[in-house]
Formats: structure tokens, C-alpha cells, sequence
């Protein structure tokens, strides 16, 4: 079975680690992909806003399942595109990956069907969301409507700094806006919440909890992630249950109104308060670093699940997972969120220490002459699995200090509230 990646970061390379794992497997592409990806797929340098220049490579190079990694060739409508010439592709069509390409979007359906979710209001106007501001309670949520990496969110305590984020949003830093969301703050514990679909049937794929600020005791500036460790400490039966029905079942009924389906990873931000979990956000795909510490623990064949999602077969699917801690830690470039350097060489590589419970993933990295440089601003991800939270992290800093990159920057506190 020939398989192909669309995407070119730490999470397509754990995909490609884990699915070359399979024996229904032997040949994987990916588009582009990174340094780390070239050693165990074929990097094809594709340009992923030309669907047309996709399929061709696809229908000839008969390669038999497609799955799409990031977030916006999916809310792009490449699923839609690519299934019209009978592709195999695993990701929610255009309609289902609004979910994620407009807050707004998923907010009227939050409202419509009462799924619990962080009061909020709409602005067309830079004046009209400002005289709102005077009469607000900080702190507040300011949100770009648009796809924004994960960084388009800014909790703000005063008017000032949420003028600022208004101005920068309707600026255009996450691309032409034309609405922003405002909206109260939720006071508890984020959460990442994870499913798979196949439009008829779904089941659970892991809890994370993700550290977004780039600074340590998780503050500073919002990141695409710098760490994660999976499962999450808030997870309970009763958690779970009250989460799949208040919101995962009301959402996918909300699709079904709409005359769509969501077939793929859908991935729900929560934000637990009092043991009630409330919807912040909606991902239309895995998390990126959770993805890279979700699935080394499962012990299921990857490709098996997603060749049946695509199928309509997910409910015969038994999906097992080892029972080991897993903890992600993200090394960027330093400067990241904001300006970096790139092309850096990253020497040591080598001497990782690598085996089943211990990963390296790349991320921004590109191979040129045969010297691994940096390419991105979150460069590399640090995986480890072992019984306890406390081990899994002695692995991951302990390759870290190996590593010994001198232009990264990584947060040494990812777990804290797990680990000694």
C-alpha cells in the first residue's frame, strides 16, 4: 500500500514514524515534509494551494491513501477536491472544517445547540468591538475569526492591550479579517480532547494537556505549542462522558443538520471548570505537538484505523493503547513566536538516544548537503513514554542536554503539574 502525508511538520513526521511501523505499508510520500521525513518517506516538493499539481502526483504515482495533516488545505476543500477523482483521503470535507476555519462559525452552533461554551459577541467594526471593551470585566478573549496557527488568541487584562489585539487583528496579522470574537474569560484547566470519525460512528483518540505559552509557568506569548504530555490529569470516565455528550455528539448532530458529515481527527479544546468542561475551540485535525505524544502509545495499527475511517468501517475497529506517560517537549528557534533565525545547523543528532519509548521528531528542519539546518521557529520534538510522568521527562531533557543546540530555546517546566 502506497500511502502519502500532506504537511511538512512534527506532527506528519509521527504520523510517517508511526505508520511505516505497518505491514500493509511500503511506500510513504510526503508533501513536502522535513529533514527528519526524507530518512523514511519520499519528500516530493509539492506546492499544497495547487490541488490540481497534488492529484496529478497521486493518480500517477497510484498511491492509495491520502492524509492531510494541517489545517488549511482542509478548510481549503482539498478532501472535497481530491475525492471528485475517487482519492482515498482522510480528513473532514470544507463544509465540516469550518469547525475550525471561523470561531464564528463553531459558536452559532454552540448557541444553537446549547453546547457549553464561553459567552461572546461579534464585531464587524474596529469602533463598535473598542466601545465594547469600556464595558467589559477583564480579563477577556480576544479572537481572530480566521485560521491563525493557534496564535491568533490574546487574553487581555486591561483596554489598552485589547485595543492593541482588535488593531492587530482587523491589520491583517492573521490574514484579511473581517469579524472578532470577544469573549468572556474561562476561569479552569485546558484540555485537549481527541476523536476520530468516519461520518457515521466515532471513538475516542487520547486527552493531552498542551503548554501554549512560549514562557516558562506558562506565560508570555501564545505558540503554535511548546510541549505536551498525554493523558491528560483532568480525564475521568464521568469527564469523558459528560464531554461526548454536551459536546462532541451535539456538534456532529449540528454537521448532520447542515447535510455533511465530519469524517477524520477532530480535536476539541476544552477548558474544565468545577469538573464541567466547556468548548473553547475546535481543531479540524490532530495537535501539534499532541499528535507527536499521542500516538506512540497506541499499540493499534495505525494505518488499519484510518483505512477503515475512510471506509465507513470504524465501528468494527478496536483501538488499544499502551498505558505508559508520554511527554512532549518542543525545542524552537530562539526569537520564536516572534522573529528567528533560520538555517541554522543542528549538530548532534546523532547521538539522541532513540528506541521504542524515545522519539525524535522533526518539525522546522530541511536537509542540505547533508547537514540537518533549522527552518522554522519550533524546530525539533523531544518524545518520551515510560511508566511515570517524572521518568518520561528525565528521558526527554536528558536528550535535550545531548542535543546541546545552542540557537534553541525550550520551555524545562512541560508537565509540571505531573511531575515532581
Amino acid at each position: 500500500m502506497k500511502v502519502g502525508i500532506i504537511g511538512s511538520g512534527g506532527r506528519e513526521h509521527s504520523i510517517c514514524e508511526i505508520i511505516k511501523k505497518s505491514n500493509k505499508v511500503n511506500q510513504i510520500f510526503c508533501f513536502p515534509g522535513n529533514a527528519g521525513t526524507k530518512n523514511i518517506s519520499k519528500n516530493v516538493n509539492l506546492n499544497l494551494e495547487n490541488f490540481t499539481e497534488i492529484k496529478d502526483f497521486i493518480l500517477e504515482n497510484g498511491i492509495d491513501l491520502i492524509i492531510v495533516g494541517p489545517e488549511k488545505p482542509l478548510v481549503d476543500g482539498i478532501v472535497d477536491y481530491l475525492e471528485k477523482f475517487n482519492i482515498k483521503v482522510f480528513g473532514p470535507n470544507k463544509t465540516a472544517s469550518q469547525l475550525e476555519g471561523s470561531k464564528i462559525f463553531t459558536k452559532k452552533i454552540c448557541e444553537e445547540f446549547k453546547i457549553p461554551t464561553a459567552k461572546f459577541q461579534i464585531f464587524e467594526k474596529i469602533d463598535n468591538a473598542k466601545n465594547y471593551l469600556k464595558k467589559v470585566n477583564f480579563p477577556i478573549v480576544i479572537k481572530a475569526d480566521n485560521l491563525a496557527s493557534g496564535k491568533g488568541v490574546y487574553i487581555c487584562t486591561n483596554y489598552n492591550d485589547s485595543s492593541n489585539a482588535i488593531d492587530e487583528i482587523f491589520g491583517g496579522k492573521f490574514g484579511k479579517a473581517k469579524n472578532v470574537l470577544i469573549e468572556e474569560f474561562l476561569d479552569g484547566e485546558e484540555m485537549s480532547f481527541f476523536i476520530i470519525s468516519d461520518g457515521i460512528s466515532f471513538k475516542s483518540f487520547g486527552t493531552a494537556q498542551d503548554h501554549k505559552r512560549v514562557l516558562e509557568g506558562d506565560k508570555g506569548k501564545n505558540t503554535g505549542g511548546m510541549g505536551a504530555y498525554s493523558p491528560s490529569r483532568l480525564i475521568s470516565n464521568l469527564l469523558e462522558k459528560k464531554i461526548v455528550n454536551r459536546i462532541i455528539k451535539p456538534t456532529l448532530n449540528a454537521l448532520k443538520k447542515l447535510n455533511t458529515e465530519y469524517k477524520g481527527f477532530l480535536y476539541a479544546g476544552l477548558m474544565i471548570k468545577n469538573d464541567d468542561p466547556y468548548l473553547i475551540e475546535y481543531n479540524v485535525r490532530m495537535g501539534d505537538p499532541e499528535c507527536q505524544t499521542i500516538l506512540p502509545k497506541l499499540e493499534t495499527d495505525f494505518i488499519e484505523i484510518i483505512k477503515n475511517c475512510c471506509e465507513k468501517k470504524l465501528e468494527q475497529t478496536k483501538i488499544k493503547w499502551n498505558k505508559k506517560k508520554s511527554l512532549c517537549v518542543v525545542l524552537s528557534s530562539k526569537g520564536y513566536p516572534d522573529k528567528f533565525k533560520k538555517n541554522i545547523e543542528i549538530k548532534n543528532i546523532e547521538k539522541i538516544i532513540l528506541d521504542n519509548n524515545n522519539y525524535l521528531f522533526h518539525a522546522g528542519t530541511i536537509d542540505k548537503d547533508n547537514k540537518i539546518l533549522s527552518n522554522g521557529g519550533r524546530v525539533l520534538n523531544f518524545v518520551s513514554l515510560s511508566e511515570n510522568f517524572s521518568e518520561t521527562k528525565k528521558n526527554v531533557y536528558n536528550n535535550l542536554k545531548i542535543l546541546n543546540w545552542s540557537e534553541g530555546y525550550y520551555r524545562r517546566d512541560i508537565g509540571f503539574k505531573v511531575t515532581d
